[in-house]
């Protein structure tokens, strides 16, 4: 018996061959029922343009049942080439999953027309393979923006709107672009490293305040990638480069907007996806190694071989910190808690020392507990530590990234408190029930898989500004002392985007009736 997929929606084959009289062979196909599609994801829809474009694929039985284990992680074969030019550039990788689904992640470094992708099993197409991107597929570096929002944010399948942003906006009925251009930098400007963007027409433009201002390469990326996909509103915002949230004042004083890639309790920033989030969503199979995609494939052995021993490195940006290595070396059967770096309490070296090496993020999930605990301002690590497959054990925390209203404790993390006083409780709590510390690590997983992949922060980033440019109730303006952001050149493989051919001849059209 050998199995092998049709290409019918939501039907594989069992496909039985008989030997008769010795002499020749009978095929017969018997269809079978399935309860989830075979192929799916944004990777398979042409208008979807993301950095890495990526799908799924579940194995499946000759029972009909899911695979919840690794088939083998190369059971499946991806190609990925266009139709109209003999040679792609386009690369492709196949991640095992380890619980009988794969992510197939593709980055394309041109843009094509009617793309191919074979799904194959031992040759053979798989569900609907070979599936056709018809008409103009884009990559990341091609400036084609979709003139209308509402029509992008359905290709994406955005949400209507997120909780994070409903929260922070409601302090900013009105938003007065004037006032706030003279405000902020008079506020803020002389202390604090500030971008004052605007978009205008789709264009970006920045002028910068303050003396570190390295950072403004993410936002400026990101930026330029999102206006690349679609016409984004015009506005003009503050964007925060340091680590802290800055806006103090109490929500019955004057409040100016500002934007942060970390919130907190005691402060009215507006938050954004962290830089670190972003930028491996911009850099997935580029520049970083670590990714919302590259962890699902990375998530090491399965839960029942896991090491028992909670794990936690990373650097002296907090005294509990120091605390977390004090409780691993008195409890080692239970933490595994060591500094790669010392930084900020290095007197303390001798006490809390001596460094270890770093560890690659993917062998922490060696690890089945892993603990989320405060560096400067929220850990960003918590992503990929959800991903992972492990269950995490978060801190306490006065400080949130912009997914935290969507979580809830014991159900997608273990909470502990501020000052670690019941982390060891916790952790044997975590030991003691494993099924269920197993069940709350899956959730985690699955809410990391659905709500912080790159197609989830590009409809954030924009149903944010979008959100917030219906609140401006001044015209949006390239201020003096601002410079244009450029978009990239790629002379080498430049591309030729439709909608700017079908204005031009519009354009043209109009000028010949008139």
């Amino acid at each position: 018996m050998t199995l092998v997929f049709s290409s019918i929606s939501g039907l594989y084959i069992r496909k039985l061959n008989l030997i008769q009289t010795g002499c020749f062979v009978r095929t017969f196909s018997v269809f079978i029922q399935k309860t989830v599609h075979l192929v799916w994801g944004p990777g398979l829809e042409a208008d979807v343009v993301l950095p890495a474009r990526f799908f799924f694929i579940q194995a499946v039985d000759g029972a009909g049942q899911n695979f919840t284990s690794s088939p083998g992680e190369k059971t499946f074969q991806v190609k990925v080439s266009s139709l109209s030019e003999p040679f792609s550039r386009i690369w492709v990788q196949v991640l095992d999953r380890k619980d009988g689904s794969f992510v197939v992640r593709y980055r394309m470094y041109a843009s094509y027309t009617d793309l191919q992708i074979q799904v194959l099993l031992k040759d053979q197409n798989v569900a609907k393979s070979p599936y056709i991107l018809k008409g103009h597929v884009y990559h990341e570096g091609c400036d084609c923006p979709e003139p209308d929002g509402e029509v992008w944010a359905e290709q994406m399948r955005c949400p209507a709107s997120f909780p994070q942003i409903q929260r922070d906006l409601s302090a900013f009925p009105r938003v007065d672009p004037q006032l706030n251009a003279h405000e902020i930098p008079q506020r803020f400007g002389r202390r604090q490293s500030l971008c004052h963007y605007t978009i205008k027409d789709n264009k970006v433009y920045i002028k910068t305040h303050g003396e570190h201002v390295g950072f403004r390469i993410f936002m400026d990326a990101f930026l330029l990638s999102l206006t690349r996909k679609v016409r984004v509103p015009d506005l003009e915002l503050f964007v925060n480069l340091g680590d802290w949230p800055l806006e103090k004042r109490q929500p019955h004083e004057k409040l100016h907007p500002i934007f942060s890639w970390c919130g907190s309790n005691d402060t009215q920033d507006i938050v954004m996806p962290t830089y670190d989030l972003s930028e491996s969503v911009l850099e997935t199979m580029g520049r970083v190694s670590l990714d919302m995609l590259s962890v699902q494939g990375n998530s090491g052995p399965p839960w029942g071989q896991k090491n028992q021993t909670a794990l936690w490195r990373g650097r002296d940006s907090r005294r509990e910190r120091l605390e977390l290595v004090k409780l691993g070396r008195a409890h080692p059967d239970l933490l595994d808690a060591a500094f790669t770096n010392f930084f900020f309490f290095k007197h303390d070296e001798g006490l809390y020392g001596p460094l270890v090496k770093h560890m690659s993020f993917f062998d922490f999930f060696k690890y089945k507990y892993q603990i989320n605990i405060d560096g400067t301002v929220a850990a960003y690590r918590f992503p990929y530590l959800l991903a992972g497959g492990s269950v995490v054990l978060k801190q306490d925390s006065a400080y949130y990234e912009h997914f935290y209203q969507e979580l809830t404790p014991w159900e997608h993390y273990v909470p502990f408190k501020a000052d670690l006083s019941d982390l060891l409780e916790k952790l044997r709590w975590a030991r003691g029930h494993d099924e269920q510390a197993k069940r709350i690590a899956l959730a985690g997983q699955q809410f990391a898989r659905t709500h912080l992949m790159g197609d989830s922060v590009f409809c954030y980033y924009f149903r944010l500004f979008q959100e917030y440019a219906k609140r401006q109730v001044s015209e949006p303006e390239v201020r003096e002392g601002m410079e244009p952001v450029e978009q990239p050149k790629d002379d080498l493989f430049p591309c030729h985007c439709h909608r700017t051919q079908v204005r031009s001849r519009l354009w043209a059209l109009n000028n010949i009736l008139w």
